[in-house]
């Protein structure tokens, strides 16, 4: 039998008392935190409102959940309901069980900042580059909890770093799989560095920045996306079209979309407000009628 360089976690919830602390759940609390905590310094450095950022991300994140369930339960609606259903319907809830896509998050999220920009008179395009490194590196933190609930891996695979799965989850004795969570977590990481360093070295903004972003994550997600075979129960229930899964389908609609808006947008060089000509107004009335503008993140 080969030895897995990554075992299978022994388990993935442990309880306080009555309450259940789940590994899934704290894996995307603390992507959220390490995300918020760097987006903050991020728009700080770019002349912003201390607290702005930790504003935004209150409807960000409750939008952005909604989306995340939302999404999957749509494209994995056979779990749940008809006649393949392995799961009763109400179980479509149970967010700490797994399946909140990336794609759902942050659509409906980028509702819940867009509303939070719109209030407070900022720059949608501003706020969008400046969390786009965060956004990955909460994702390359949070994709361990798919670790501790053994899900989001590949094929089977006879290199050193194979991934164990138990019988339960869909695995075979003896068999080791690519570790798909990990190589996701590798390229979100390597993405967040590298679109701070490329937001240092070129002038990426009105959303050039976030776009980016989109068009790295679509491109790793649509390799790792590939080698995924990870069932449902023992079920393999992945949407195929055209022998592709849908979030492939989707990730290349993203990146040519991506693409399209960094060309459309590559001579725009406009002002974008990041503080709100009300905060402007009551730190200096004498420039009422003026907002302060950020050009870019210096060292950070």
């Amino acid at each position: 039998m080969p030895l897995a360089l990554i075992p299978s976690p022994s388990e993935g919830v442990w309880h306080l008392g009555f309450i259940p602390i789940r590994a899934y759940a704290l894996c995307f609390i603390l992507g959220i935190l390490v995300g918020a905590w760097l987006s903050d310094r991020r728009w700080r450095a770019r002349g912003g409102e201390k607290g702005t950022i930790s504003d935004i991300a209150v409807p960000a994140v409750i939008f952005g959940l909604i989306g995340a369930r939302l999404y999957h339960v749509i494209i994995d609606w056979q779990t749940y309901f008809g006649p393949r259903a392995i799961k009763e319907p109400y179980q479509a809830l149970f967010i700490w069980e797994g399946g909140l896509s990336i794609w759902g998050a942050v659509a409906l999220g980028g509702v819940g900042v867009w509303l939070a920009c719109r209030r407070r008179g900022l720059s949608l395009g501003a706020v969008a580059d400046t969390v786009a490194p965060g956004i990955a590196f909460g994702q390359a933190i949070a994709r361990w909890g798919n670790w501790f609930n053994q899900e989001l891996y590949g094929s089977p695979t006879t290199l050193p770093w194979g991934l164990e799965i138990d019988q339960a989850h869909g695995g075979e004795p003896g068999v080791l799989y690519h570790p798909a969570f990990l190589y996701e977590s590798l390229w979100d990481a390597a993405l967040g560095f590298g679109l701070i360093l490329a937001g240092r070295r070129f002038t990426l903004r009105h959303g050039r920045l976030f776009a980016l972003y989109v068009a790295g994550y679509t491109l790793g997600r649509f390799w790792i996306e590939g080698l995924r075979i990870d069932p449902v129960g023992g079920v393999d229930h992945a949407v195929t079209f055209l022998d592709l899964r849908i979030n492939q389908w989707t990730s290349i609609v993203l990146f040519v979309g991506a693409l399209v808006y960094l060309w459309v947008t590559r001579n725009k060089d406009t002002e974008e407000i990041v503080v709100s000509a009300s905060h402007k107004q009551a730190a200096d009335p004498a420039h009422s009628n003026s907002a302060t503008t950020g050009n870019g993140v210096k060292g950070i």
